[in-house]
């Protein structure tokens, strides 16, 4: 059975493709054939050591894959041969609010994850995936499609026929302009792309800003809604944004950091919070509860998610470099044959 090694800290170099024998699963355990493998910037942060820090061992990388089950063990209920599902993000979150315990495994990072053949997990670490979508568009829910879903609609709490911001065109940006428009929002995004926003577009945004000619781009929302601000912003670019992230946020709103693709850190004045009355808030993915009410609405409203590129298993190193470039427009994808 074929896999891949990442080695953390070696980059690219550390990206290995290894021969593994198939396991059996046991009590409680399924056994999936994986048929696509979807990437996160959590993955390059992973290959270059700086996700766990440390000296950590290689590992299976990426946590989001679908595909059939194949076996189930002893003892399992929730699948049967044949069925289509995908993998959670965290080993042992399934619902209730989220705590060191349940966030201390995610696949990928500390323990094996998606890239291989097959994989061998808790039934409790998979969920049934839409009927309507591709092995590549499922594999895509775990992360990205989570991150959204908690952001608007579990922490963001965004109210009906409220405003969100989305920053950028990667996979959760665009995950949450899909689920925004399907629930009635109205959605702000940025890119320092005329070609990406117009793209954005296509999929519904109501107002698209490039914050290449216009840096100051706060102010920009701040005109697009009467001076108010947004409901909601899903900040994934960190310490070149967050400022500007919270001046265009509505009094009483809400700031949900996804990410830091920019880095880490910000220049924040508390003050602009405690006058605003307004809440930062940290998403940290979701739960298996989470992730099925979000298949269970991306198949009523029939939603597929944009995946930019799906890469051969043999091309690994060549999707991981694509993601980096931040060409990408949505999801990158690895089809494992």
């Amino acid at each position: 059975m074929k896999a891949y090694h990442v080695h953390p800290g070696k980059n690219f170099d550390g990206i290995v493709a290894i021969d593994r024998a198939s396991v059996a699963p046991g009590p409680g355990e399924v056994r999936v054939r994986i048929r696509a493998v979807a990437l996160n910037y959590r993955d390059l942060m992973v290959i270059r050591g700086s996700y766990l820090g440390g000296d950590v061992k290689p590992v299976v990388p990426a946590s989001d894959g679908a595909g059939d089950v194949i076996d189930v063990g002893p003892g399992v209920t929730r699948f049967k041969p044949g069925d289509r599902v995908a993998t959670t993000f965290f080993a042992n979150w399934i619902d209730g609010r989220q705590t060191p315990a349940k966030s201390a495994l995610s696949f990928g990072g500390l323990i094996d994850g998606a890239l291989a053949e097959e994989i061998v997990v808790s039934e409790d670490a998979l969920f049934a995936v839409p009927e309507h979508l591709d092995y590549a568009e499922a594999a895509t829910l775990t992360c990205a499609g989570a991150t959204a879903w908690n952001s608007l609609f579990v922490e963001g709490r965004v109210p009906t026929g409220g405003s969100v911001l989305l920053l950028g065109t990667g996979g959760v940006s665009i995950w949450a302009l899909q689920l925004a428009k399907a629930a009635g929002l109205r959605t702000l995004i940025t890119s320092g792309s005329d070609a990406k926003l117009e793209r954005a577009r296509s999929l519904g945004a109501d107002v698209t800003i490039n914050y290449r000619t216009s840096p100051e781009w706060h102010e920009d929302v701040l005109r697009a809604t009467n001076g108010e601000g947004v409901d909601l912003v899903v900040e994934v670019g960190g310490t070149g944004t967050l400022r500007r992230s919270v001046a265009a946020t509505r009094m009483g709103g809400t700031i949900a950091i996804v990410g830091g693709v920019s880095g880490f850190g910000g220049d924040i004045d508390p003050m602009t919070l405690i006058r605003g009355a307004k809440h930062v808030t940290g998403i940290y993915v979701g739960s298996l509860a989470m992730l099925e009410d979000l298949a269970r609405f991306v198949s009523l409203h029939r939603i597929r998610p944009v995946v930019d590129r799906v890469f051969a298993f043999g091309e690994a190193r060549d999707a991981y470099a694509y993601l980096d470039a931040g060409s990408h427009f949505g999801k990158v994808a690895i089809a494992v044959n």
